[in-house]
């Protein structure tokens, strides 16, 4: 009865062979089961808050902080290559950072005069997004009120809904919150509606660790705390189901579209978010992964084409719709994707 099994076997090995659908490029561009495309990927910027400046980041190879004429030459470059989004985030002029960060909601903030001018500049070819937090803007260097060693959570939402407002008058068409208070996405949508902003996107931080591979960015935009650590307010890198309560959450406050940050490290927890939520959701390859990838390019330990294309379409792979990657203006210059 079962004399004939071994060999049925053999020949339904010899009928199924995974490798004739990639055995050319053309091939396997055909069946590739996930594909990157220019329009889903972010270019983040950081802005300085004067006319003019440039000032490269020695520990992001390539990236610079820009003051506004520089900023709108590079995106009117960005534009021509596909690059249609920026996700903007500023610094804090001499003198304007306080307890309270209340700077971050100045008419003539960095990122509310950069966002007004890139959206008279392009209009609607361009898709301006804003980070909200206050670390770059308070003396602390924290994301929301410090009081007695403590971060405030529903003390900082009034002033976090206000620098979404001032996104939005400025022209931004989607603001980011990424301090990760309880109750924020809420507290920004009630403001943005109050504000008449109904039509002002929500993409929010979700599910944002207390990661290590922040530091880069922390020098970028001058936004380390000065005692302490997040930790109390970002996630731990331990907790997984907690990513989808997060998740749920922003998604009843009114967020329109979910993030994970960092990317690489958390390429589960990107899986698990896209299975709860049906939102689109965003990945940020944040700058510690950027650099690392740039080290070790530098030093010819890595081919860096293939290595941003791999880990690009790994996070897509694991159910990310939307990429944020320093690396996007590169990528798309060198024909990486």
């Amino acid at each position: 009865m079962n004399s004939n099994k071994p060999n049925q076997d053999s020949q339904a090995n010899k009928r199924s062979r995974p490798r004739r659908l990639r055995r050319s490029a053309l091939l396997r561009e055909l069946v590739a089961e996930t594909a990157l495309r220019a329009e889903r990927l972010i270019q983040p910027h950081f802005c300085l808050p004067h006319e003019q400046g440039r000032e490269e980041i020695s520990s992001m190879p390539g990236i610079a902080r820009l003051g506004r004429e520089p900023l709108l030459s590079q995106v009117a470059a960005d534009l021509e290559l596909g690059l249609r989004s920026v996700l903007l985030f500023g610094l804090a002029g001499d003198g304007e950072k306080s307890p309270l960060g209340e700077h971050s909601h100045d008419d003539n903030g960095a990122v509310q005069r950069a966002a007004s001018a890139l959206k008279q500049e392009f209009g609607d070819d361009l898709m301006v997004m804003t980070d909200v937090c206050l670390c770059a803007y308070t003396d602390h260097g924290h994301c929301g009120v410090l009081n007695e060693g403590v971060i405030e959570n529903d003390p900082s939402l009034p002033l976090l809904a206000e620098m979404a407002v001032s996104h939005a008058a400025a022209g931004a068409d989607v603001v980011a919150p990424s301090d990760m208070m309880d109750g924020r996405v809420a507290a920004i949508r009630d403001g943005l509606d109050a504000g008449g902003f109904v039509d002002t996107s929500i993409m929010s931080y979700s599910v944002k660790y207390a990661s290590a591979y922040y530091g880069p960015f922390r020098d970028a935009a001058d936004s380390a705390p000065g005692q302490g650590d997040r930790k109390s307010y970002q996630m731990d890198a331990r907790n997984s189901r907690e990513a989808e309560r997060e998740a749920r959450l922003d998604e009843i406050e009114g967020a329109d579209i979910l993030m994970v940050k960092p990317a690489l490290a958390y390429l589960d927890v990107i899986a698990r978010v896209r299975a709860a939520s049906d939102l689109p959701l965003a990945a940020y390859n944040v700058s510690g992964e950027f650099s690392s990838v740039k080290a070790a390019a530098e030093r010819g330990w890595i081919d860096e084409p293939a290595v941003v294309r791999e880990n690009l379409m790994a996070m897509t792979r694991a159910g990310a719709d939307i990429l944020i990657t320093y690396h996007a203006r590169e990528a798309l210059q060198g024909g990486w994707l």
